[in-house]
């Protein structure tokens, strides 16, 4: 039996006995092994969901919300646009506001400020990803471990038996093949969801780099006493 095999007799074992069924027999099967596997598995799924909630939250329309900034600009000045951006949630109005505190200094110093504040956000929304990345790594090599134990184990029953039999090895052949199989899917789906937090982190950034372009843009039009509205519609 080999590690195609056992994938392909689960759904075939699931219809007949239920796949969660199936799943806790092949766990108790595994051995030991499975164990870290699982718990890696459970730390890396509770990190990649609370990533997932934290950037989905933070994930605004940005277009939008430049929109209302730029209005603000127009019609109340610095400290409307300064509410509008303490009233909205994410990166974006974070970085925003802090660049308009500091329009007293100069353009110079808001796009530091912006620069700044961008890199602070930015650690922010990447904060737990490396944790992760060690669970996705951490899983597999628990199941290639549980793999070796289990050749060690085959190979020791022939050795005290003295004499190759298929029901000798049966069993530490099995547990290096479930441990193989767990750990592989088990990084297989904290990958998936690595990738996908990893994504909207690049778009939100892009869109910070975006609206940050035109909050300069909006400041220099302001102070030229320049209406902002042509710079938005060109």
């Amino acid at each position: 039996m080999n590690l195609f095999s056992v994938l392909l007799m689960l759904p075939q074992e699931a219809g007949d006995d239920g796949f969660v069924n199936v799943l806790v027999q092949r766990f108790n099967e595994g051995g030991d092994f499975m164990w870290p596997i699982l718990i890696a598995l459970i730390i890396g799924l509770a990190i990649a969901f609370e990533r997932i909630i934290t950037l989905n939250r933070a994930d605004i329309n940005t277009r939008k919300f430049i929109l209302k900034v730029k209005q603000a600009l127009e019609e109340g000045g610095i400290s409307a646009a300064e509410e509008v951006c303490a009233n909205t949630r994410g990166p974006v109005a974070s970085v925003f506001q802090a660049g308009l505190l500091r329009h007293d200094e100069g353009i110079e110093a808001v796009e530091k400020a912006v620069v700044s504040y961008g890199s602070i956000e930015m650690s922010f929304l990447e904060r737990g990803l490396v944790w992760l990345s060690l669970f996705i790594a951490l899983a597999p090599m628990f199941g290639f471990l549980g793999t070796v134990v289990g050749m060690v184990a085959a190979f020791d029953a022939i050795e005290q038996a003295g004499d190759i039999s298929p029901s000798l090895v049966a069993g530490g052949i099995k547990i290096a093949l479930l441990t193989t199989v767990f750990g592989l899917i088990s990084a297989i789906i904290l990958q998936f969801f690595y990738n996908y937090a990893v994504s909207k982190i690049d778009r939100i950034v892009v869109d910070m780099e975006e609206a940050s372009i035109e909050l300069i843009d909006s400041l220099v039009l302001l102070q030229a006493g320049r209406p902002i509205a042509e710079k938005t519609e060109g």
